[in-house]
C-alpha cells in the first residue's frame, strides 16, 4: 500500500556521514526519496529540530511482555545462587500455556506501541508460541504468526517475522517437557508453518521473514540445516546465553555453542547470533570476522543474571551487533544501549568501553546497534538515506537533558543522562505513528491490553 509523500525538515539531522543542518527528507511510498542538508525550509515541509534514524529491535518474544515485572521474587525455600534463568523460564511457561490468540494479539500490539514510542521502528519477532493450548496445531498452522502480524500492522512497526524451531528441551535429543508442548515442531510441521507463515507475511506491507531454529539444545545438528535451508530470510539463534548450556554443549558436542555454529554451521551475514554472551576470546573474534550479527539484549541479560558479553574485544574486532528487547521486560532503546555500555564499565572498571574511531561512546553506540540490526533483519539499507525506508525519530527540545548539546552530545544526552522521555515523533515506513510521544492507537490498544493483564492475573 503507498504511503502519501511527504517532506520533513530538521534544524539538524544524523545522516550516514555525520550531523547535518538544515535537512530536508522526501519520503514517497515509504521509502526516503530524497536527502538535502544546507537548504531551508519550504511552507510544505514538517518542521522538527533534531532527526534521527528508527533503531531496530533485533530479537522480541511477544507474549512476555505479560509477565514483565511478575518475576522478580524468588522462592522462599531457594538456595542463594538457585534463582536464575531456568527458573524464570519456569514461569515463562506458565504464561504460555494459558495465553489465547486473542490475548497475544493483544499483548503484542501493546508492546509494539511501547515499541514505537521508545524509538524502535523494526521489530525481530523471534516467534515460538505456535499451536493450541494442549499442544494440537491450530486449524491455520499459522494461526499464531498471523496474530502477531496483525498487532505489527495495526499498529504500523516494521516486521520481520522469525518462525522458531522447536524440537527438543536439551542436547542429545532430550525430548520436550510438557511446558513446551506449544512450541513444538517435527521438521515437515516446521516447513508447512513456515509456508503459511511466508503466506501471511506477503500480505502485510513492509514485512518479511526468516527463520528462528532456536538453540543447539532445542534442535539437532540435522534439523538446523534443514530449517536454515528454508528460504533466503536471516538466520537467528541462540547462542550461548548460560554457562550451562555451554558446558551441556561441551559434553555432547565437544565444542562450546558458538564455536560449534562457527565450524558447523556456515555462519555468515545472514546468522543473528542472540546473547553469545559465553565466548572465549578466539571466538568473540571469530564470530566477528564471520560477518553475522551478535543479537544483544542487554536489559533481558541483565535481569535473567545471564552475564556480559564482550563487547570490548567484539567492538575492536569489528563485529556487528545490534540491540533486542528479548523478553520484554522494559521496552526502551536508550537504556539498552545504556546498559550495554554500563555492563562493560562494571567488568573492567573503566569507562567509555564502547568507543571507537573518535566517535562519543552514545553515537558508537547508536551507528552500530543502527547497522547491525538492519542487518540482523535482512532490511536493504539503513539510517536516513536514499532507498532506506522511511523510519524516522525526533527528539524533544524542550528536555532539559538537551539543553545546550549538539551532535553527538544529543546522542550521549537522551542515552546516558536522560530520565524523562525524549522521543517526540515517530515515523516507520514514512507513516507518522507517535507524536508527542503517544502512538495515535495507544487508548484502545492499552484497553484491550489491561483487560487480558486483568484475565491473567484472575487465573
Amino acid at each position: 500500500m503507498a504511503t502519501p509523500r511527504a517532506h520533513l525538515h530538521f534544524a539538524t539531522a544524523l545522516l550516514p556521514e555525520g550531523w547535518r543542518d538544515n535537512v530536508r527528507v522526501a519520503i514517497a511510498d515509504g521509502n526516503i526519496e530524497s536527502v538535502a542538508p544546507d537548504v531551508d525550509p519550504s511552507p510544505r515541509d514538517e518542521g522538527h529540530a533534531i532527526g534521527l534514524p528508527g533503531m531496530p529491535n533485533l530479537h522480541s518474544h511477544a507474549f512476555q511482555r505479560a509477565m514483565a515485572g511478575h518475576a522478580e521474587h524468588a522462592a522462599k525455600d531457594a538456595n542463594r545462587g538457585a534463582d536464575d534463568f531456568w527458573t524464570w523460564r519456569e514461569a515463562m511457561y506458565r504464561v504460555a500455556l494459558f495465553v489465547s490468540p486473542d490475548d497475544v494479539e493483544a499483548i503484542a500490539a501493546e508492546l509494539y506501541v511501547e515499541m514505537l514510542e521508545a524509538g524502535f521502528t523494526r521489530v525481530g519477532e523471534f516467534h515460538y508460541l505456535h499451536h493450541d493450548i494442549d499442544g494440537a496445531p491450530y486449524a491455520n498452522i499459522a494461526e499464531m504468526a498471523g496474530r502477531v502480524l496483525a498487532a505489527a500492522g495495526e499498529t504500523g512497526i516494521g516486521m520481520t517475522l522469525l518462525p522458531v524451531f522447536y524440537a527438543h528441551s536439551d542436547f542429545a535429543s532430550t525430548p520436550p517437557t510438557d511446558g513446551q508442548r506449544r512450541f513444538v515442531n517435527d521438521v515437515d510441521a516446521f516447513a508447512k508453518l513456515f509456508a503459511a507463515s511466508e503466506a501471511a507475511v506477503s500480505k502485510v506491507d513492509g514485512a518479511n521473514i526468516g527463520v528462528a531454529p532456536h538453540s543447539l539444545r532445542a534442535v539437532t545438528p540435522e534439523e538446523l540445516s534443514a530449517v536454515a535451508a528454508m528460504g533466503d530470510g536471516p538466520i537467528h539463534i541462540h547462542a550461548a546465553e548460560q554457562v550451562k548450556e555451554v558446558e551441556a554443549s561441551l559434553r555432547v558436542l565437544g565444542k562450546r555453542p558458538v564455536g560449534w555454529l562457527l565450524e558447523n554451521a556456515a555462519v555468515g551475514p545472514r546468522w543473528c547470533l542472540i546473547h553469545a554472551t559465553h565466548m572465549s576470546e578466539a571466538e568473540t573474534k571469530a564470530l566477528a570476522k564471520s560477518g553475522a550479527t551478535a543479537g544483544l539484549c542487554p536489559i533481558t541479560e541483565a535481569n535473567l543474571g545471564d552475564g556480559v558479553f564482550n563487547g570490548r574485544l567484539f567492538l575492536e574486532s569489528r563485529g556487528s551487533f545490534g540491540i533486542g528487547s528479548d523478553s520484554n521486560v522494559l521496552i526502551d532503546a536508550a537504556a539498552e544501549l545504556r546498559q550495554l555500555e554500563y555492563a562493560q564499565r562494571l567488568r573492567d572498571r573503566a569507562r567509555n568501553r564502547m568507543n571507537a574511531d573518535g566517535k562519543s561512546t552514545g553515537r558508537t553506540l547508536f551507528d552500530a546497534a543502527l547497522a547491525g540490526g538492519a542487518k540482523a533483519l535482512a532490511q536493504p539499507a539503513s539510517g536516513l538515506t536514499v532507498g532506506a525506508p522511511a523510519d524516522v525519530v525526533t527528539l524533544r527540545t524542550d528536555h532539559r537533558t538537551l539543553e545546550g548539546r549538539e551532535g553527538d552530545a544529543l546522542l550521549d544526552a537522551w542515552i546516558f543522562a536522560s530520565r524523562g522521555p525524549l522521543i517526540d515523533c515517530v515515523w516507520a515506513r514514512g507513516v507518522k505513528l507517535v507524536a508527542d510521544g503517544r502512538h495515535r492507537a495507544r487508548a484502545p490498544v492499552r484497553d484491550r491490553f489491561r483487560k487480558v493483564m486483568r484475565k491473567l492475573a484472575s487465573h
